[in-house]
């Protein structure tokens, strides 16, 4: 799948269209195969028990799939998660970002689908698997 938009670019487009989380998510690398993206992990993302909330977990899934759909087919800023499944396997490590690797697995016209897995910065093993359908608007 041809990339059309960069890392520059995906960075420059969260910031413009979502500000209130551009200090938090970023894209590192986008090639044809896999968008790493990460959340610099601080007090805010924690739960009781100092670990990474769900939900924390849960919206750099949904930040690295977006991205990874854009890069591919462009700033389309209307496309929307239709369908999302997390599994949650282990702890994240404390003091650490979690970084999300995400591949797109399918990329229709009007749906794409894709798989992020989520590892705390420097982990071998997963934290979190998540699958999402990406609703695409017509153009």
């Amino acid at each position: 799948m041809q990339i059309v938009m960069d890392v520059g670019a995906l960075n420059a487009f969260m910031r413009q269209e979502f500000p209130q989380i551009a200090g938090n998510y970023r894209v590192e690398q986008v090639d044809d195969a896999l968008l790493v993206a990460r959340l610099s992990v601080d007090d805010s993302h924690l739960r009781p028990g100092g670990t990474v909330s769900g939900p924390s977990i849960f919206a750099l899934a949904d930040v690295a799939v977006y991205c990874a759909i854009l890069a591919r087919i462009g700033p389309v800023g209307l496309a929307v998660t239709t369908n999302a499944s997390i599994d949650f396997m282990r702890k994240p490590e404390a003091g650490r970002d979690l970084r999300a690797e995400c591949r797109v697995l399918k990329l229709g016209r009007v749906l794409a689908v894709a798989e992020a897995l989520i590892f705390s910065d420097g982990g071998a093993d997963p934290v979190a698997r998540c699958s999402m359908t990406y609703s695409i608007p017509p153009k």
